[in-house]
């Protein structure tokens, strides 16, 4: 069997180990810890982990507002910063004609009007 080299295997458990500054939400209730939707009134502990343990940061009072903590809403978009669009979907679209004169549709009835 041969050794793994120790600079891979520490680069490896280094991407798997989680990062500092990483941010949970725990309920503050009674009974074990359950799925974050089924109580959603319950008020929540906000923690932090520091790279050794997990450290209280601050409490909230229900799941949107753990939500609300653990995700914040980015910025809106800088004034010299074009926002991005994606496709447009939905009606279909015909492809753009070099001529403006000759559409797809005009070409059609001339067809129709002339024959093949």
């Amino acid at each position: 069997m041969t050794d793994e080299p120790l600079e891979r295997w520490a680069a490896r458990r280094q991407g798997r180990l989680r990062k500092p500054g990483e941010r949970t939400a725990i309920t503050l209730g009674t009974g074990p810890q359950r799925a974050a939707h089924v109580d959603p009134d319950a008020p929540r502990l906000i923690l932090e982990w520091d790279g050794f343990a997990w450290q209280p940061l601050m409490p909230v009072e229900n799941y949107a507002a753990a939500r609300r903590a653990l995700n914040p809403q980015p910025d809106s978009t800088p004034a010299n910063q074009a926002e991005a669009t994606g496709p447009v979907m939905g009606r279909k679209r015909w492809p753009q004609v070099p001529d403006a004169t000759a559409s797809p549709v005009r070409e059609l009835g001339r067809v129709a009007r002339e024959g093949w």
